[in-house]
């Protein structure tokens, strides 16, 4: 089995790496040449992860997150995705119980800490971090493909980045499979196997994509029904991930 958690530092941000944008797939903008030398810078850091926005925004054209760095690159993908879950739950636990708004040092952080020994901790998952991390990765993928976009040349485009990008044969054959699949929300939510986690898919799965085009927005609310997500605890995930990409 491949190293799923690395893979996922790569996508989210990993320890040592450098932040580094990706390009909008949907704008037009940054020709592939640019693409690639990120790639090659990604290959070249010491420490090999990059901020949110590195591998993904290689491949998937993402721009969400792209300023998420700081401790979030030095913990790397699983800590941010349950602290962002992690923060929204406290700040929906706090409104429904009307008591204040737990405090951050200002209001992009990410209590990457925070998480441990709770239910939000990966290293509790059911089935160990790896196959935490491989639900978050599908799910992140699943919504990359929400809105149609990536048709067979997005796809001959995405595998050429995937073999510069260094990764072994497993990941490799992994994200080619995964990518080219037919969407399966079904996949994503049976992988849920608890509340909380359900929140840090959920979580995952908008950090993945700007939704702003209706297939998009319509895939989230669908997997926020079918996770079984309190409108308000999803409005406090948007909020925290907002946030994140503000600070």
């Amino acid at each position: 089995m491949f190293d799923a958690k690395s893979l996922l530092d790569q996508f989210l941000g990993g320890a040592g790496g450098a932040a580094s944008g990706g390009s909008d797939r949907r704008s037009g903008n940054g020709a592939s040449g640019d693409l690639m030398s990120q790639g090659k810078d990604f290959l070249s850091s010491q420490g090999g992860g990059l901020a949110l926005g590195g591998l993904a925004g290689m491949m998937l054209g993402t721009k969400t997150g792209r300023k998420i760095g700081g401790s979030a690159v030095k913990y790397g993908g699983l800590a941010l995705v349950a602290g962002l879950a992690y923060k929204a739950y406290q700040g929906y636990q706090a409104n429904q119980q009307g008591a204040p708004r737990p405090q951050y040092p200002d209001a992009g952080s990410v209590p990457l800490d925070a998480p441990r020994g709770t239910a939000f901790d990966p290293a509790g998952a059911q089935g160990g971090e790896n196959a935490f991390a491989i639900s978050l990765l599908t799910a992140m993928i699943s919504a990359a493909k929400a809105d149609g976009h990536i048709d067979a040349d997005e796809q001959n485009r995405i595998f050429a980045k995937i073999d510069e990008a260094g990764l072994d044969s497993e990941a490799k054959a992994f994200l080619m499979d995964e990518l080219r699949a037919p969407l399966d929300l079904d996949k994503v939510v049976a992988s849920a196997d608890t509340p909380e986690h359900a929140a840090e898919i959920y979580a995952a799965s908008r950090l993945a994509i700007d939704p702003d085009h209706g297939a998009e927005k319509a895939y989230l609310q669908m997997l926020a029904a079918r996770l079984d997500l309190d409108p308000a605890l999803v409005d406090e995930i948007e909020m925290a991930v907002r946030e994140a990409e503000a600070g």
